[in-house]
């Protein structure tokens, strides 16, 4: 073995070092070292539908199996364009405006790589997903950060508009929200449309989530008058379809940006491999009835985990999207959600995720943790009964 003490210094570059390894990959392995339910990361613990991985599996077998054209495959990229014109009421040719990518987290690196310059500003709404920094931090562009407050999370378009400045480029917004479950109402979304058209800014809507509203109506950026040709649509295969290993993502935005994403993207992965891009072609033409379904299994899941949290102590912020649930854990003492997140792991035997990951500032989210119930019925149970021990 290596004497540690003759070993290099470390070369990670500066502009990551800071990140180190993402909160999810440290809270999933102490979860396993001390056997307790993983409510942290946010993958299903279910699989994703037959009919979908079959069209796969056909696609395999009958040699789809080089590479496809470096922005998708072409029965993709037309699907994705009928499902935005019925989402958006707008007609886009897919070939200049669709980019299928190597799950979401690739599109978002793709768009802050392929369309920021030196100097340019990127407002991050937050909390935000943990990848919209550490993507930024690969380009020589920087972050300003409008922090979205409990119990409401709203936008304050006040408070981003102090934010705009001259060097301004683009402003990054997840909707529905991971991880307080807000959806953005119109109102708000208009607000910032008005900002973005007053000041010339691209917005990237990562809307990942899209399918997964429980409250209130997802509101697409890109049918709002003048947004179309400024608005970046990134979403993505795995949360709707509890495929997340397939890592099919893609981006949606008119061809003079488009043109930017692609230029990171050939160099990034180029494609994205060919068969489960005709899975995907099968996924986004499933029934209704398939959607419905869906909603209707996580807002179960969703009521009785929220339920049961606020039996046992917490605050709970009731997500109207996405499937985590945010909640307050100052009534058990915990100095912060660090500490917090370990005793329940420890001592409680369930994992969930210490939501200053998602801040710049951690102090924002130190009566913070966040709860995933993308899990089986059975999980989900054994979860709420470990969590009754906070009552004594």
């Amino acid at each position: 073995m290596p004497d540690p003490s003759t070993q290099p210094p470390q070369a990670t570059a500066r502009r990551l070092a800071r990140f180190g390894e993402t909160i999810f990959s440290e809270i999933s392995r102490m979860a396993i070292q001390h056997g307790a339910v993983n409510l942290g990361q946010g993958f299903p613990d279910f699989d994703g539908t037959d009919f979908i991985k079959q069209t796969a599996i056909d696609a395999i077998n009958r040699g789809e199996n080089q590479y496809a054209p470096m922005p998708g495959i072409p029965a993709l990229g037309e699907t994705i364009a009928a499902c935005h014109a019925s989402e958006t009421g707008l007609e886009i040719d897919p070939a200049s405006w669709v980019t299928v990518t190597s799950g979401c987290t690739e599109a978002i690196a793709a768009c802050l790589v392929g369309l920021t310059n030196p100097g340019d500003e990127v407002i991050l709404l937050e909390p935000f997903y943990d990848s919209y920094p550490a993507c930024l931090a690969m380009t020589d562009a920087v972050p300003r950060f409008l922090t979205l407050r409990p119990p409401s999370f709203q936008v304050d378009p006040d408070a981003l508009r102090a934010l705009v400045s001259d060097r301004t480029r683009i402003i990054l917004l997840n909707t529905p929200h991971n991880p307080c479950g807000r959806v953005y109402t119109r109102d708000e979304l208009e607000a910032i449309a008005a900002i973005a058209i007053e000041h010339d800014l691209i917005v990237i809507m990562d809307e990942v989530y899209d399918r997964l509203v429980f409250e209130g109506e997802h509101i697409y950026m890109a049918s709002l008058p003048g947004m179309a040709e400024r608005t970046i649509s990134l979403r993505s295969l795995g949360k709707t379809f509890s495929l997340t290993g397939w890592k099919i993502g893609w981006a949606i935005a008119p061809p003079h940006l488009t043109k930017g994403i692609r230029s990171a993207h050939q160099f990034f992965t180029y494609a994205v491999s060919t068969p489960l891009q005709h899975g995907t072609v099968a996924a986004l033409q499933a029934p209704d009835s398939y959607f419905e379904d869906f909603i209707a299994g996580y807002r179960s899941r969703r009521d009785r985990l929220c339920s049961a949290l606020d039996d046992v102590g917490f605050t709970v912020f009731r997500p109207e999207g996405t499937y985590f649930v945010l909640a307050d854990h100052s009534a058990f003492g915990f100095e912060d959600d660090i500490a917090f997140c370990k005793h329940l792991i420890e001592h409680v035997g369930v994992a969930a995720i210490p939501p200053s990951a998602f801040y710049h500032d951690p102090a924002e989210a130190r009566s913070l943790v966040r709860f995933a119930f993308c899990k089986t019925d059975d999980v989900l149970e054994e979860a709420i009964s470990r969590l009754q021990s906070l009552k004594s």
